[in-house]
């Protein structure tokens, strides 16, 4: 969001602090806080598939998961080659 914006919530003077606090940081704690709220956004994302569909298993939220960031193409990329994973390896125990 441009600085100043009128969609802010933030005063001008608590974001220049906020802007400070920031530029203060080293870039591995900078990276250790996009890494976790990135990683808490997966999560919480996750969750919310989870409640809508509780029938779910683990591979199914994670499927919609790729669908609803990254678009249906994807998945589907990702969906066939997991079949394709399972197959070989059916194979590979068969044999």
């Amino acid at each position: 969001m441009p600085r100043g914006s009128a969609l802010s919530d933030t005063s001008p003077e608590a974001e220049a602090v906020q802007l400070e606090l920031w530029r203060n940081k080293t870039r591995a704690e900078r990276f250790e806080i996009v890494r976790r709220l990135t990683s808490e956004m997966i999560q919480n994302s996750k969750r919310a598939i989870r409640r809508v569909h509780p029938e779910f298993s683990d591979e199914e939220v994670n499927q919609m998961f790729i669908e609803l960031h990254y678009g249906k193409q994807l998945a589907d990329e990702v969906r066939e080659y997991q079949r394709a994973l399972k197959e070989k390896r059916t194979q590979s125990q068969d044999g």
